[in-house]
């Protein structure tokens, strides 16, 4: 039975980190206000390798609506300036030494019901993950009633667990989704 234990914790553990992916990658979605984690996943090309942003500069918000990039090598602020300017956030930076400022510009209402959409297929991932762990569940359930490891009865009230657990992590994401929807329509 402990076997059983620790297949629960792993369950746990692997839908809880379905659920975290899709709060990183909420974080990548621009919402009209300025966030650190706006620019967390670009890459830089920075000595012959990529490399995250925050590996090549100190990133941060002066203002509401502003990011800054402060650039630690010199010879990097112009590969730091292409990957913003290249990257699908549709951002502008502009060039102050080794400082690059990076307003945050106003969403159109048309723009806002994209990122609405794109919120809604992450989320929609993150379920699907979760529902696979599930599945992976059930499955050893099975087997081990197949193998007479555990009961019919065991087997049932197993199962149940699992899927209360589901309902659990599929209800976060949807929380999640809904906090996201609410921020990026806000005017």
């Amino acid at each position: 039975m402990t076997d059983q234990q620790l297949d629960m914790k792993d369950l746990t553990y692997r839908m809880t980190r379905s659920v975290e992916v899709l709060q990183e990658e909420f974080g990548g979605l621009r919402t009209g206000r300025a966030s650190t984690s706006l620019l967390e996943p670009l890459m830089v090309d920075a000595y012959g390798a990529q490399m995250p942003m925050n590996q090549v500069g100190t990133v941060s918000v002066p203002e509401p609506r502003m990011l800054s990039v402060q650039v630690w090598d010199k010879s990097l602020v112009g590969a730091a300036e292409k990957a913003i300017r290249e990257s699908s956030l549709g951002l502008n930076p502009m060039t102050e030494g080794q400082l690059l400022r990076v307003p945050i510009p106003e969403l159109t209402q048309e723009r806002r019901v994209e990122l609405s959409k794109v919120a809604g297929q992450y989320a929609e991932h993150a379920r699907v993950a979760v529902r696979n762990v599930r599945r992976d569940g059930m499955d050893t359930l099975k087997k081990m009633e197949k193998e007479s490891l555990i009961g019919e009865d065991e087997h049932r009230d197993r199962a149940a667990e699992v899927q209360k657990l589901t309902d659990e992590m599929i209800a976060k994401v949807d929380e999640a989704l809904a906090s996201k929807e609410e921020e990026i329509m806000q005017v």
